[in-house]
């Protein structure tokens, strides 16, 4: 699994964790290894320019996703993800770009009560599922996405121990 993080702050984030989190939302949710997924931790200046651009939403916001191939693990555990061949027999497929704040993201660490790196796993944690095509818009979805959310959250605190 190919996972690249590209730090365009000024921001100090712990991409080793970003990365590892990533990691074992794509693992728990049965994405095949052969999927690549990129990370860009992005200024103010540059996510208020994406979110208007993209969502034509006025400012800065703390997580954007951009999936790329189409893939939905909606209603799966991921094995086979929809597809007749197995996972050695699919070729690469790129996921997106999950996009995140770290100035906006600390902000609401702070209201949060928690960390920025805690607040950053999450946020990746919300973008990664995004690209395997959930979604929040309507209360059942919602109810399914930040459910599931707080499973890999916890799974993954528990995975490190904390």
């Amino acid at each position: 699994m190919s996972i690249e993080i590209l730090n365009e702050s000024n921001f100090d984030v712990d991409e080793a964790s970003l990365m590892r989190v990533a990691r074992h939302v794509l693992d728990a949710m049965g994405v095949s290894p052969l999927a690549e997924l990129s990370i860009l931790v992005a200024d103010v200046e540059l996510m208020t320019e994406l979110h208007v651009q993209y969502m034509n939403e006025p400012g800065p916001t703390d997580v954007l996703a951009f999936p790329m191939d189409e893939l939905d693990l909606r209603g799966s555990r991921g094995a086979g993800h929809g597809h007749e061949e197995g996972p050695d027999e699919q070729g690469p497929m790129m996921l997106g770009d999950v996009i995140l704040c770290p100035p906006f993201i600390e902000e609401q660490a702070v209201e949060a009560g928690h960390s920025t790196d805690d607040e950053l796993q999450l946020l990746t944690t919300h973008g990664v599922l995004h690209l395997l095509g959930f979604d929040h818009h309507e209360p059942e979805e919602h109810a399914e996405m930040f459910g599931l959310q707080a499973k890999l959250l916890a799974s993954w605190k528990a995975s490190r121990g904390a």
